[in-house]
């Protein structure tokens, strides 16, 4: 009951929200295609096939219009959107696609701003703090921090925010925002930067159709002052479809239609293909993209066609065969309108030369230095994981260990034989625990934030009982925390190189038990050809550490051990904080050079 009092209340919202967007200049973009073709290539056991995804699609958008990819699934449009959004630049594409007649650079990163189908946001963070954190990484350099929060708070108003703009985003284990004010908020990350393009893969998915409807509204206010939009549907209402100034329509890769969405209807009347009853437009043309002639006319032509083959193709219900229905559209398109539509393209655009040679400025507009990104995201992940890392479970977890811990090694003895042997038991513990502690947290990392890393990296928001004494005591904390930090650095690395939990459990769990038995405690003497393991095992330079640290100025051996400065060891430990990091950066640079290959 109360999630139906919280929709009125956002319906009600709805309707008395008049929406002011920023009106401050905007780059105009023109979005021209001509042609564009996709295929990619399937690798079978023994051969490799190429199949078709896009056949020559032509169109056109301008600044102040909406313009909607419609069609069944599989059809292409989420294809297409990434192409013209620049998410897809490979070799397999072919045609023209220009943004004021010039061809796509990376200066337009910071131009576009892109909406997945899917919500990419951190569970809890606040909608506030998702927002302020978009603006201080993507606004320019020349804004000052507190510009860059009011053009969040801005934002927030702007769409209707301000009633949920403290609560947590939320996600399948937090309750959170509604699946409208999720979406609002994807968009709000894209609109804060101004952008002059605006792209969204079926923003109204999953929700109701009074937020659908705000939603698309949205959109329209964000034409309205200047911008470029283009956006993918499946299914709209009657309602929405009227708020839509252009339209394509695509049938398994093709293209059927390509005009103003008003005179769609007309345009499949003209060739004979007319709703015998009243139905939605987006329905009427959905069936006949599906070559679904259910309750639509069929037209003479295809008639006579099917006719000729003897009535060998038609279906059971006298209708024409999908495939042939396709057919048939892609003819009439090409036949009667496409020559048109490409006629229209080559007409001049209204823009002088200096705006079209902004587009194709090869310099890369980043909205922080390097290390002002690197505390932004810091301060993020700190935001988004103390959740995880000083939960009450994990503090209680520890607190635990650490009281067992000191009861089984209570008052126990450093000067006898017996109790330096008890305690370098510890010690080893200690060095084990904070080895898979950390890292089987940390593993979790980039394979669950894949999708944000993707997106983010897409828009180029950012460019990775002992001793009682005082001294001793601080060395020890010291020592287990650069094992923390090079265990930490072990997990980011094998998550970032496989990015599958699953596989990267099982790697994780095989190299530390591996490290473990390597650590120098179970074996002193190791086969020389194995031996070179506990150099790379962070639990062994971590033990030996530990020992040097609590008996240095005690005795000269312990176990077999020196009890020397340990400068070796501090080396090794920090060599491996940096190194596994490093390995980590390589792999998620070779997995964003793949994606823009």
């Amino acid at each position: 009951m109360s999630r139906v009092s919280d929709n009125n209340a956002e319906d009600v919202e709805a309707r008395t929200c008049k929406m002011k967007f920023q009106t401050e200049p905007t780059l105009p973009i023109y979005l021209k295609f001509t042609d564009v073709t996709y295929k990619v290539i399937i690798k079978g056991m023994t051969s490799c096939e190429e199949r078709a995804i896009l056949n020559g699609i032509t169109g056109a958008v301008n600044p102040g219009e909406v313009l909607a990819l419609m069609g069944p699934s599989g059809s292409g449009k989420t294809t297409l959107l990434n192409l013209l959004g620049g998410r897809l630049i490979q070799s397999t594409v072919g045609g023209s696609i220009t943004y004021n007649d010039q061809p796509y650079s990376k200066f337009l990163k910071s131009r576009i701003g892109f909406v997945t189908q899917d919500d990419v946001l951190f569970p809890h963070l606040t909608v506030k703090e998702t927002l302020m954190y978009a603006a201080r990484l993507r606004l320019p350099k020349v804004l000052t921090r507190q510009q860059k929060e009011k053009r969040a708070v801005d934002v927030i108003y702007e769409l209707g925010l301000e009633r949920c703009q403290d609560t947590m985003i939320g996600g399948s284990f937090v309750r959170g925002v509604s699946g409208g004010e999720r979406k609002r908020v994807c968009i709000g990350n894209e609109i804060i930067i101004n952008p002059s393009l605006l792209f969204l893969d079926e923003p109204t998915s999953g929700l109701d159709s009074t937020t659908a409807l705000r939603t698309i509204q949205t959109l329209q206010d964000i034409a309205e002052v200047g911008k470029t939009v283009i956006t993918t549907i499946h299914q709209p209402s009657s309602r929405l479809f009227h708020k839509f100034d252009k339209l394509i329509l695509l049938g398994k890769g093709s293209l059927l239609y390509f005009g103003k969405a008003s005179e769609a209807i007309v345009y499949f009347s003209s060739i004979g293909c007319s709703p015998l009853i009243a139905m939605n437009p987006a329905e009427f043309l959905l069936d006949l993209a599906n070559g679904n002639l259910t309750d639509i006319s069929v037209p003479s032509e295809l008639e006579d066609k099917v006719q000729m083959e003897n009535s060998e193709t038609e279906t059971g219900n006298g209708k024409p065969p999908p495939a042939v229905v396709h057919e048939y559209l892609v003819e009439a398109y090409e036949s009667r309108v496409a020559d048109t539509e490409k006629k229209k393209l080559m007409a001049p655009l209204p823009l002088d030369d200096e705006l079209k040679s902004k587009v194709s400025s090869s310099k890369r507009q980043w909205g922080a230095s390097w290390w002002q990104q690197y505390c932004i995201l810091f301060c993020r992940g700190i935001k988004e994981r103390k959740h995880d890392y000083f939960s009450w479970l994990r503090i209680t977890q520890v607190l635990s260990t650490a009281i067992i811990l000191g009861l089984l090694w209570w008052q126990s003895d450093s000067k006898t034989i017996r109790g330096r042997q008890d305690q370098a038991g510890l010690l080893f513990f200690i060095a084990v625990f904070w080895g898979f502690f950390p890292v089987f947290t940390a593993i979790f990392t980039f394979p669950q934030e894949r999708a944000m890393l993707g997106k983010e990296r897409a828009a180029d928001m950012y460019r990775l009982r002992l001793r009682l004494s005082a001294s001793h005591f601080f060395l020890s904390m010291l020592t287990v925390f650069l094992c923390i930090v090079a265990a930490q650095g072990l997990g980011l690395a094998i998550g970032a190189t496989l990015m599958d939990l699953k596989r990267a459990t099982t790697l994780a769990s095989v190299t530390v038990m591996t490290f473990m038995l390597a650590g120098g405690y179970f074996v002193k003497k190791v086969p020389v050809f194995i031996s070179w393991i506990r150099y790379m095992s962070f639990n062994y330079h971590t033990y030996k550490l530990l020992l040097k640290v609590q008996y240095q100025d005690i005795m000269p051996t312990v176990n077999g051990i020196k009890t020397d400065s340990g400068l070796k060891e501090v080396g090794a430990l920090v060599a491996m904080i940096f190194g596994y990091r490093f390995l980590a950066y390589l792999s998620l640079r070779k997995m964003q050079l793949h994606c823009e290959a």
